[in-house]
């Protein structure tokens, strides 16, 4: 079946992709590239799928959100004790993503409906009652139910039917090129 050449559907798939890489779970901070830099290929954590997904479609979300910050810094989470930015780690981190998303008109409702979430729309989440969490929304490998997602929550990018296993904290869908 073919399926819509979307930027969502686009997004979707470039996520799915991400299931074919060995990635070691990895938090650290790294000095990066600017624009464009990432993390070494075989680490990462989930932040960095969803980058990596939007970097395949040629969106740089180092680029965006450092940018955003640098302008409205007032505006983004203040949980690190920083007082500017920091292009290395500041799009790694799911707050800051999320007030990103906010900020461009990306956040949609949060519901317990499966049919309310898009392949290519993003979730945000609470894993062990305080850890942020990211993930890409993609179709359920069996075509019915509720959609599943991708995301590395420690083992690498995986596929799972996980959508609703954590408290969702966002919900966003963010398609500049649509």
């Amino acid at each position: 079946i073919p399926i819509e050449k979307t930027f969502a559907n686009r997004l979707a798939n470039a996520a799915l992709d991400r299931t074919r890489h060995t990635v070691r779970y990895e938090p650290a901070y790294v000095s990066l590239a600017y624009p464009g830099g990432d993390v070494p290929a075989e680490t990462g954590v989930c932040t960095d799928e969803v980058i990596r997904a939007y970097r395949a479609l040629g969106i740089d979300l180092q680029k965006l959100v450092h940018e955003d910050m640098k302008k409205n810094f007032s505006v983004y989470p203040k949980n690190w004790g920083l007082s500017g930015t920091d292009k290395n780690i500041d799009h790694r981190r799911v707050p800051n993503l999320q007030t990103f998303f906010k900020r461009k008109g990306a956040s949609l409702r949060i519901s317990k409906n499966g049919a309310d979430y898009l392949p290519g729309d993003l979730i945000t989440c609470t894993v062990a009652g305080k850890l942020p969490h990211i993930a890409v929304v993609v179709p359920s490998p069996t075509g019915n139910g509720a959609p599943w997602i991708v995301h590395n929550i420690g083992s690498g990018p995986q596929l799972e039917d996980r959508l609703f296993e954590f408290p969702l904290t966002g919900h966003y869908r963010y398609h500049p090129q649509d």
